[in-house]
């Protein structure tokens, strides 16, 4: 449904660092890199998160939900955040007030934004 999503950090760098780690399981690396913008692509190529230093003002939190092809990925997911030191918003687990499949983990990120990793599958069906 989105075609790009665009997020300013005040620490370009380490939100680099941050986002290559973690989305590395979802098969995320950067595929355009302009020096104050960077394009993450996943598998098809397509630059479609962007990261951008910050051109100042508030900033306010922000929801990205990454889509995973499986269950086992989000549970990567979650590992590499743990490596990172990151804040755990939520372990992963079904949330079955979304809906009866939904599996996620939610992670805060270096500026504070709310990054989950998501699968829709019934792990039944895996």
């Amino acid at each position: 449904m989105l075609d790009h999503v665009s997020v300013q950090c005040d620490d370009l760098a380490a939100s680099r660092a941050f986002y290559e780690r973690l989305l590395a399981p979802l098969g995320v690396t950067v595929a355009m890199d302009f020096g104050d913008v960077l394009g993450l692509a996943g598998p098809d190529g397509m630059p479609r998160f962007w990261l951008g230093k910050a051109q100042g003002g508030v900033q306010r939190e922000i929801h990205i939900a990454f889509s995973a092809p499986d269950r086992a990925t989000v549970d990567q997911v979650y590992a590499v955040a743990r490596e990172l030191d990151a804040e755990i918003l939520h372990e992963p687990r079904v949330w079955p007030e979304y809906h009866e499949t939904y599996y996620g983990v939610f992670v805060r990120d270096p500026d504070g934004n709310n990054v989950e990793a998501v699968n829709h599958r019934d792990a039944r069906r895996e």
